[in-house]
């Protein structure tokens, strides 16, 4: 059984958790704190993350925290916010992409994409490619993109990225969350294929009480937890995540998530990737047209 205990020392590291302000984000950038290193807290709202970074003060950790604002739903954002990133630090041993949006109402990005796909899968693409060239320069560096158990349900709709078919808020998740992995995976393959040192891990919190159900009505919420079961504290939902990032048994390119009752409970353990995310001819494709859309080409 993983937990934080065994999570070594990061005194030293400089790490970057998007998303950092709630759930699963917040108990992510607070384990780093409290085990020594220097975390950006990157947020969309001022208030919110000052909050949470006044909490984590009062946690008695031995690292630092600092704030930084981006609004995943505008790549003008990212590309901002990667630039003041890139000004501020000379290191960054690791990226955790673990900002999320879930079942909102039919929206779309700055750019016009489908906002689960634009926000869950865009924004981060371009950011750790932004990011990259630091990342890579640095020691041992590693980079975390949080999926979810919805990804067995999805697949890739190449012609349904701009909200072109009527909206389906489940499977628009289901298919960013598919991204991610087949991004992560891809990720891997271009680092391996061009002999460069930073690893691409991928991990999924199973089923936890956090905000990213806000969208859900009390009816819908009901059904889903007599659907899956009990829900887990984020706490623990981040441990997959704290695994991937620090443990030296995590494999890369691979996804960890909670070990019980199919992936929604427990501590983090391997999990073996279903085929249509290991699928290249699909994640080929889908980097292919994420450089295009966002115009960042990494890793070389």
């Amino acid at each position: 059984m993983w937990t934080t205990k065994n999570m070594p020392g990061q005194t030293g590291k400089t790490v970057l958790v998007t998303g950092a302000n709630a759930g699963i984000g917040y108990e992510t950038a607070l384990a780093f704190y409290q085990k020594g290193a220097k975390v950006i807290l990157a947020a969309r709202n001022k208030d919110k993350a000052e909050q949470a970074r006044n909490t984590m003060l009062q946690q008695n950790g031995t690292g630092s925290l600092d704030i930084a604002l981006v609004d995943l739903s505008s790549l003008a954002s990212v590309k901002n916010f990667a630039e003041d990133i890139l000004q501020r630090y000379p290191q960054l041993h690791l990226l955790i992409n673990n900002a999320g949006v879930m079942i909102p109402p039919a929206s779309a990005t700055s750019e016009g994409y489908e906002l689960q796909f634009g926000v869950n899968h865009l924004a981060h693409f371009a950011l750790t490619g932004y990011l990259f060239p630091l990342l890579n320069s640095t020691p041992g560096s590693r980079i975390v993109t949080v999926s979810s158990n919805a990804y067995l349900h999805g697949q890739i709709d190449f012609e349904n990225l701009r909200l072109e078919k009527p909206y389906d808020p489940m499977r628009e998740y289901a298919q960013s969350k598919l991204a991610n992995l087949l991004f992560t995976t891809e990720l891997q393959r271009r680092i391996d294929a061009a002999g460069l040192q930073t690893r691409s891990i991928a991990a999924q919190p199973g089923a936890n009480k956090t905000e990213l159900a806000r969208h859900m009505s009390d009816a819908e919420f009901a059904a889903a937890v007599e659907r899956i079961g009990d829900l887990m504290e984020p706490w623990q939902g981040a441990l997959p995540s704290l695994y991937a990032a620090s443990s030296e048994e995590a494999i890369p390119g691979a996804l960890y998530g909670p070990d019980q009752d199919g992936g929604y409970r427990g501590y983090p353990a391997y999990a073996p990737l279903q085929p249509h995310a290991l699928n290249e001819t699909v994640a080929k494709q889908l980097w292919e047209l994420s450089e295009k859309i966002t115009g960042v080409h990494f890793p070389v």
